[in-house]
């Protein structure tokens, strides 16, 4: 009884932590998607880049369903993470 009561308020602090980590928080600056490094609109996420486009045949940063038909692509955050994008463009995502 006393490792489930310990093995209970282990996990239940470690997913608080992860609710309530800045990091991970929406309205942390460096996730915003009105932040200009995060923007569809920045040459290094715009889905017009060659490196980001779908009918570039060698792109690597493509993000695939499991048809391995291709959804969009992802691109390097600031500092560490990932921003995610559709084909066209619309940031669907992000990971730190």
């Amino acid at each position: 009884m006393k490792y489930l009561l310990v093995a209970i308020l282990l996990f239940s602090c470690t997913t608080l932590y992860a609710w309530t980590n800045p990091d991970n928080s929406q309205y942390n600056p460096n996730n915003s998607e009105y932040n200009p490094q995060n923007s569809q609109h920045n040459p290094d996420n715009s889905p017009h880049n060659p490196n980001n486009s779908q009918y570039n045949p060698n792109s690597s940063n493509g993000v695939y369903d499991n048809s391995g038909n291709r959804t969009g692509y992802r691109t390097n955050k600031a500092g560490s993470g990932y921003n995610y994008y559709d084909n066209n463009g619309n940031r669907v995502g992000y990971s730190n």
